[in-house]
């Protein structure tokens, strides 16, 4: 005959008492969600539609249906780490309530963590819902121009315009000067760096994604500093307007179809017989060749009157060719600004354009008080010559500015969500809250 365990009459009576109403809500319930209904029920539907074609795709493999299957997948990643998150914190909410003092403290610590890990993964989440920008992928064309402030926003301009370039190449980004043009007034020195009064420069900066990591740089940039002419040392400010846009590759192929400039349907897509194309002498130094060789390059969109000047190369034809791609990249731009246009005006909501007014100021540059501020994100940062010089105090402004257009996307969902599932009135109107 086998004996009985022996049990002690205090756990006894510890296992027959009934457990705590407390207890067993935390232990049959999730962990609280950090995320707007809308998003959630969003996220979910997108996951069970990836999950029944992906079903669908291992008995059948159909080219559609698997490039659907690709662009459904980042959510239904995303929300897959959530729950799985959520459930961790769930279990561990319930080891809270352990009677090992040991215990406790270990799911306490291990709580903490995966909380941290819970609001990151939230914002992944988020963010992976929200319409990923047609031209991310791409290369892109940084402009830089002079804006208000006279002689002392041009020479600000060359800092700005060095400071993208030595950014670029601290991190080994393939860049292209396609337009480097000055003024004349001669070099001036500030804070220890020589500046060129510049007319206007593009960059093109030719990684894959380029556009993505820098369209959160368009706008106006302020600039509060002595000048180095100013006999009275006081401040001025003046600013330069940054344009970002989207640039091509090299072999038209390496491009998707919809966004090729040979096809007719795409926005980039330019006629050339709307193109009015001009000859010219280039102007500036460069001795005899300027004078004497037609080189420089003037075209002129007539439909949108949008108009590019080129005369950096000696060469024609070159000169045509970075017309040509600039020429694109502004169309193209400005088709999609439209286009977005539209698409907002339909949801009741305010686009944020790329187009560059006084109103847009998104950064201040302050040498007195060695500080730059985002003025989106709310970020300040001190070390000014650093920011300058593309260092890594500019990664926090450029990865604050990035953070900031994702909130906005996440933000601009929610309302569209929030006004999709309201109630409607009998006119078939949505009800006002």
């Amino acid at each position: 005959m086998l004996t009985a365990q022996w049990v002690c009459r205090r756990c006894i009576k510890a296992l027959a008492r009934p457990q705590s109403r407390q207890f067993l809500r935390l232990a049959s319930t999730d962990a609280q969600t950090n995320l707007p209904l809308v998003l959630l029920q969003r996220a979910r539907n997108i996951a069970a539609e990836h999950d029944k074609l992906a079903s669908t795709l291992a008995d059948e493999f159909d080219s559609k249906t698997a490039k659907r299957v690709g662009e459904l997948s980042r959510v239904a990643e995303a929300l897959k780490e959530w729950e799985a998150a959520r459930s961790s914190i769930a279990e561990l909410t319930t080891l809270l309530q352990s009677q090992d003092a040991e215990l406790r403290q270990l799911a306490k610590d291990e709580l903490s963590t995966t909380n941290a890990k819970f609001n990151t993964l939230a914002t992944a989440l988020s963010a992976s819902l929200t319409p990923r920008d047609p031209f991310a992928d791409m290369p892109c064309l940084l402009e830089v121009r002079p804006g208000p402030g006279g002689m002392e926003g041009r020479y600000f301009a060359d800092a700005v315009f060095r400071m993208y370039r030595q950014y670029c190449s601290r991190k080994g980004m393939r860049t292209n000067v396609l337009k480097y043009e000055t003024v004349e007034g001669g070099e001036a020195s500030t804070g220890g760096a020589s500046e060129s009064p510049i007319q206007e420069a593009v960059l093109e900066i030719l990684d894959a994604g380029a556009y993505d990591q820098f369209r959160g740089e368009a706008g106006m940039h302020r600039v509060q500093r002595v000048p180095a002419t100013e006999a009275s040392g006081r401040t001025h400010t003046s600013a330069v307007a940054v344009w970002v846009l989207p640039a091509f590759p090299e072999n038209d192929s390496d491009m998707p179809n919809a966004q090729s400039f040979n096809d007719p349907e795409s926005i980039f897509y330019v006629d050339p017989r709307e193109v009015k194309e001009e000859k010219m002498r280039a102007r500036g130094a460069g001795g005899q060749h300027v004078n004497k060789t037609e080189s420089a390059i003037r075209l002129t969109h007539e439909p949108t009157g949008i108009t590019v000047s080129m005369q950096d190369s000696r060469s024609q034809h070159r000169n045509r060719e970075m017309a040509w791609t600039l020429l694109r990249s502004r169309i193209g731009q400005q088709r999609r600004e439209e286009r977005e246009e539209e698409a907002w005006a339909l949801r009741n909501s305010v686009l944020s354009k790329d187009k560059i007014t006084r109103g847009n100021k998104i950064r201040t540059y302050n040498y007195s008080q060695d500080r730059c501020t985002d003025h989106r994100s709310g970020l300040d940062v001190h070390n000014l010559p650093d920011v300058l010089e593309g260092g890594e105090t500019l990664d926090k402004i450029i990865d604050s500015a990035k953070e900031w257009l994702i909130n906005r996307d996440i933000e601009a969902l929610i309302a569209e969500e929030e006004a999709a599932a309201a109630p409607t009135t009998k006119g078939g109107k949505k009800a006002k809250k």
